[in-house]
């Protein structure tokens, strides 16, 4: 049996879909991090039959709009003295720079490197973007 000591003060960032949870811990460099980290794949869940979830043993800066491209569906806890004080909901960004890249090889991103990435959220259903500047479509995983 599995067991993971309760939390004093940190984050618990909870239902990740199985699988997606080593993009979340690699994003965070936790794996480089002095940091405690508990990371659990493929979890039990009554509700998603199967879930990645990553405890952190202390407080660190995450940015929780980029979170929210990984998997708006991600639940956020921050923990204090072993209670859950805040849950942080998570959405798809309206707008992201410098994180997805454009696929088009005409698109200026692609020719001049000085030029940032942005990309406007043009489907939350489908979780798509569009390139600022040419209009390509981009989904929420094409990470750089």
């Amino acid at each position: 049996m599995l067991i993971i000591e309760k939390i004093q003060n940190g984050i618990v960032i909870d239902h990740i879909k199985a699988g997606q949870g080593i993009k979340i811990f690699n994003w965070l460099g936790l794996g480089k991090s002095q940091h405690t980290v508990a990371f659990v794949v493929n979890a039990s869940s009554s509700i998603m039959r199967k879930k990645d979830v990553i405890k952190i043993y202390d407080a660190i800066s995450i940015n929780y709009e980029l979170l929210g491209l990984i998997d708006p569906n991600i639940t956020v806890n921050i923990i204090k003295n072993e209670l859950v004080i805040q849950k942080i909901p998570l959405q798809l960004p309206e707008r992201v720079e410098n994180v997805l890249m454009c696929k088009n090889p005409r698109c200026i991103t692609s020719t001049e490197k000085y030029v940032p990435h942005i990309f406007h959220l043009s489907g939350k259903e489908t979780e798509t973007y569009r390139c600022e500047y040419c209009d390509e479509e981009s989904g929420a995983g094409d990470f750089r």
